[in-house]
C-alpha cells in the first residue's frame, strides 16, 4: 500500500507544481484553493508512504515523479520547450532514482 500512496502524493505535488502556476501568486481563486488543497495531499499522502518505505527511497522517487509530471504538463498544456538538454536532464533523474532503488 505505501507504493501507491507514494504514486498518490506525486499526483498531488504534480497538481500542486501546476496549480502554483495557473494561481498567478495566490492571485486566482480556483486554482490557489487547488493548490493549497493539493499540498496538504501530499504531504499527507507521503507521510504514509514513508511509514513503510525507507526516507532514503520515497522522497527521491516522489521528487522525481513529481519533476517529471511538471516537465512533461509544462511541455503539454503550457507551451513550454521540451528541448535536448531537458529531455537528457529528465533521464538523468530517471538513472538517479533507479540507481537509489
Amino acid at each position: 500500500m505505501a507504493w501507491v500512496f507514494l504514486l498518490i502524493a506525486a499526483a498531488f505535488e504534480v497538481t500542486f507544481a501546476m496549480g502554483m502556476k495557473y494561481a498567478e501568486g495566490f492571485t486566482r481563486l480556483w486554482p490557489s484553493v487547488i493548490t493549497v488543497v493539493a499540498a496538504v495531499g501530499w504531504i499527507y499522502f507521503l507521510t504514509l508512504a514513508m511509514r513503510e518505505l525507507p526516507v532514503s527511497i520515497a522522497y527521491p522517487i516522489w521528487t522525481a515523479i513529481g519533476s517529471l509530471g511538471t516537465v512533461f504538463l509544462g511541455f503539454a498544456l503550457l507551451g513550454e520547450g521540451l528541448t535536448a538538454m531537458k529531455l537528457l536532464s529528465v533521464g538523468l533523474i530517471v538513472a538517479g532514482v533507479v540507481g537509489l532503488k
